[in-house]
């Protein structure tokens, strides 16, 4: 069964498109966590970030950039928020790659709400041992 983006991709779903090539295609979420919101979505379904090649991931991220300088310039946002929530213990809800860029404005109120945590004594020195590449 084909995703929702797929779905926009194929038109068979109106979205408000603001960029498109052969790689992907840049809409504005109809959810969004402030106005601007945007999504660059990979033409090619890749469920995740580690599936997608790197030319694709590394050119969505310039497009990604793109939009940022966009939303800086128009929407006269003071910085944003570029994510991609990958699988859906992250918060991924469409298995489909695409990368958020959210404009943000001091005072909006709409930080990321990530609890932060913290290491036991000498937790953080097993877990550098195991993650070093």
């Amino acid at each position: 069964m084909a995703t929702v983006f797929e779905m926009i991709i194929n038109g068979e779903i109106p979205s408000t498109r603001l960029y498109e090539d052969e790689s992907c295609i840049v809409i504005l979420d109809i959810n969004p966590i402030s106005k601007g919101h945007a999504l660059v979505i990979s033409r090619k379904c890749y469920p995740t970030f580690t599936d997608v090649p790197m030319e694709t991931l590394s050119h969505m991220m310039e497009i990604a950039r793109k939009v940022d300088q966009k939303q800086r310039e128009v929407l006269k946002a003071e910085g944003t928020n570029i994510m991609i929530n990958n699988s859906p213990a992250s918060g991924q809800e469409v298995p489909h790659l695409h990368i958020h860029v959210i404009p943000r404005f001091s005072g909006d109120g709409k930080t990321p709400a990530f609890p932060k945590g913290k290491y036991e004594d000498g937790e953080i020195s097993r877990y550098g041992e195991m993650l070093s590449l």
